[in-house]
């Protein structure tokens, strides 16, 4: 094969006349100047790849290091200016990558040079073009580069964790809600609350959408007016009420395994609007018959109706009633059975009603050889013990609970909090001693 150096055919090659522009700029102004020159090349033809390596060979060269092998022998500060290079190049291909489609490819070079909310602000155009090319395709069979470009989003978004909620919209808007309920279990759940809590407050709304829709149309159906159950601030629970509640009625409007699901994921979400939603599909899941249904772990054996306790004591309904129910469940329930899950459901519980104390006192009675952490611990919804006295400035209950225990990493802790604190201790609101 003749070499592009020996005049021969390679030459006429279409950027033979760029690689003798590079060479005079080298010559006449430096490997700098022709560096430059090179970026502003690769950048304007889109060799995003081409780019990061030559910025890479840039830093190197920048560094005092020849322009390839090992960066061995470099101090700390230059060490950290190749670092900072690197992901200065990182940036710099990665998101004109990501803008123009080529999502896995961007997040190549994001991953480690871009914070997930930067990445997520811009996969959301991204997304709606790709699901909204992907409903017109023609015959219904989509367009290639749309289901492309949703599956990347897909990878990037759900399972690489950049932006879960969207990951779930997308899944919704494409695969159903089935496919998302499994997606969150399998790529979501695993994450700390607070990430868990935007996707999980999306598929509650989408769920509850789907009964309201799925309802309404039933009892339009049936000859009834259901106009101003719709157009009132609870939809759901207000179309029951006007068809009395269905409470022997055997229509089932929702695949009952997608709402104890959704019933079960709801748990993270904190804000009011989600909550009431909640509550209503909890509300809505008690007049299923029993035979539809299916048992869920103490203390939600009966999904529905400990859920709707659950979710309305939150928005103030029922509180009395529900803690009184979680506490007997915590109380009764066999450890090696359940877990530590109807303890720590009490305690989240106590801690959302604004009632510390009662939650460090239900803390504090968890068993310690529950097994393994529940779904609560593991996602970090729980108040530490030294939060809850903290809260409830119950100082001495925790300390002596900590003694008995013979836990002085808790005692130490709570000492350092309690000394910071100022020493304010008082016992108030416990119900009791331990």
């Amino acid at each position: 094969m003749t070499s592009a150096t020996s005049g021969g055919p390679a030459a006429d090659h279409p950027r033979a006349t760029e690689f003798d522009r590079l060479e005079a700029v080298c010559i006449a102004r430096g490997s700098a100047a022709m560096c430059d020159e090179l970026a502003a090349s690769l950048a304007s033809h889109g060799r995003w790849h081409a780019l990061f390596d030559l910025r890479l060979m840039q830093a190197r060269l920048a560094a005092g290091l020849p322009a390839s092998g090992s960066p061995e022998g470099l101090d700390e500060a230059a060490r950290d200016r190749l670092d900072a290079a690197s992901l200065a190049a990182c940036r710099e291909v990665g998101w004109p990558l990501l803008e123009a489609g080529q999502v896995a490819a961007a997040w190549m070079y994001l991953r480690a040079a871009a914070r997930p909310e930067e990445v997520a602000a811009r996969l959301a155009p991204l997304a709606a073009r790709a699901v909204a090319a992907l409903a017109a395709g023609e015959d219904g069979r989509g367009d290639e580069e749309a289901a492309r470009l949703v599956q990347e989003i897909l990878g990037v978004a759900l399972w690489e964790g950049a932006d879960p909620a969207l990951g779930i919209g997308v899944v919704l808007q494409t695969q159903g809600t089935c496919n998302a309920i499994t997606a969150y279990e399998q790529a979501v759940s695993r994450l700390p609350a607070v990430r868990q809590e935007p996707a999980a407050r999306r598929l509650v709304a989408h769920l509850h959408a789907e009964v309201v829709r799925s309802l309404a149309a039933d009892l339009a159906d049936r000859g009834s007016d259901t106009a101003a159950a719709l157009a009132g601030p609870r939809p759901l629970v207000a179309l029951l009420a006007a068809a009395g509640g269905l409470a022997d009625d055997p229509s089932i409007h929702v695949d009952v395994s997608h709402l104890q699901s959704v019933l079960r994921i709801a748990r993270v979400c904190g804000d009011p609007a989600t909550l009431e939603q909640a509550w209503e599909l909890a509300t809505y899941g008690c007049r299923l018959p029993e035979e539809v249904t299916y048992p869920g772990e103490p203390p939600f054996a009966n999904v529905a109706e400990a859920s709707r306790l659950f979710f309305g004591a939150q928005i103030g309904r029922d509180a009395t009633e529900a803690v009184a129910f979680f506490r007997r469940t915590a109380a009764t329930a066999d450890p090696d059975l359940a877990g530590g899950l109807p303890h720590d459901t009490l305690v989240l519980l106590l801690t959302r009603l604004g009632r510390p104390a009662e939650a460090l006192h239900a803390a504090i009675d968890r068993p310690r050889d529950a097994g393994q952490p529940s779904t609560l611990q593991a996602a970090g919804l729980l108040p530490t013990l030294v939060d809850l006295a903290q809260a409830s400035g119950a100082w001495e209950i925790l300390l002596a609970a900590c003694r008995r225990h013979g836990d002085e990493v808790t005692f130490a802790a709570a000492l350092a909090a309690r000394a910071a604190a100022g020493f304010r201790t008082t016992t108030a609101g416990l119900g009791g001693s331990l």
